[in-house]
């Protein structure tokens, strides 16, 4: 099964990369497992030079991850979507075989398990900051698990369940003892920086998740532990999804 991957190509797209997961936990893997393949780190400044690097490049690999700003924007240039990615209307992993590129959705199967040791009976409603690609993916999981779901964002549809961060307070807080980051604010290296919500409002029946990885505790999680919260941070989100995305390039090319 591996000596089929023997000289394969895998990599990340993104815009902005120097700090990724992905790269060295596939390299340490490769090494490991002596699996003679290569992960690159691949920028891309905008949606043209997505589309541009999917016809002219993808066909070199086996596989790719997709992270911010494209779990959205790559949908369009795929030749198809597994029923979890169509679900959720995000891509976070693609495959090419036969001359297809089929997208996946790896991101909602690396929250559910990430958050299993700390998901209790009380978080019957959880409150997502951002409306993203993770956010989708997260949304997914938890209304999946029988959670009511709302949004935090700078351009509210109350309509469809999503706020305005002005609408936080001790009422919204108190409602939603499940809080999620699915934003990117207070990642390396602007650790200072944090949602515009009022973390200091929850208390120790509050479980809140940062879906940012690095640093290993942001402010916003901090903030959150002093005032008795659960808190975890995105890094068991990533592990888990990084190895089902190997599960999906390794078993369909077994």
């Amino acid at each position: 099964m591996l000596k089929k991957l023997d000289k394969a190509k895998f990599g990340l797209l993104g815009k902005s990369l120097a700090h990724s997961f992905s790269k060295s936990f596939f390299e340490e893997k490769f090494e490991k497992e002596n699996i003679d393949a290569t992960y690159e780190n691949i920028e891309l400044s905008d949606v043209s030079s997505l589309a541009q690097w999917i016809k002219e490049e993808l066909p070199n690999f086996v596989g790719v991850n997709v992270t911010i700003p494209y779990k959205t924007e790559i949908i369009p240039f795929l030749d198809g979507l597994s029923s979890e990615a169509k679900a959720i209307g995000a891509v976070n992993t693609v495959h090419y075989k036969n001359g297809k590129a089929i997208g996946y959705n790896t991101d909602a199967y690396g929250f559910q398990n990430s958050i299993k040791p700390f998901f209790r009976n009380v978080h019957e409603r959880a409150l997502l900051l951002g409306t993203g690609g993770a956010s989708k993916a997260v949304k997914y999981v938890l209304e999946n698990l029988g959670v009511t779901v709302a949004h935090l964002s700078r351009t509210p549809k109350p309509e469809q369940m999503i706020f305005g961060y002005d609408q936080a307070n001790q009422i919204m807080v108190d409602s939603f003892l499940m809080i999620v980051n699915c934003t990117p604010l207070g990642t390396y290296p602007k650790e200072d920086e944090k949602p515009d919500f009022p973390i200091e409002l929850v208390g120790k029946d509050h479980f809140v998740v940062d879906l940012i990885y690095n640093p290993s505790e942001t402010l916003f999680l901090k903030l959150a532990k002093e005032k008795g919260a659960d808190t975890i941070n995105g890094l068991s989100m990533l592990q888990h999804q990084a190895r089902k995305s190997w599960e999906i390039w390794v078993e369909s090319n077994s």
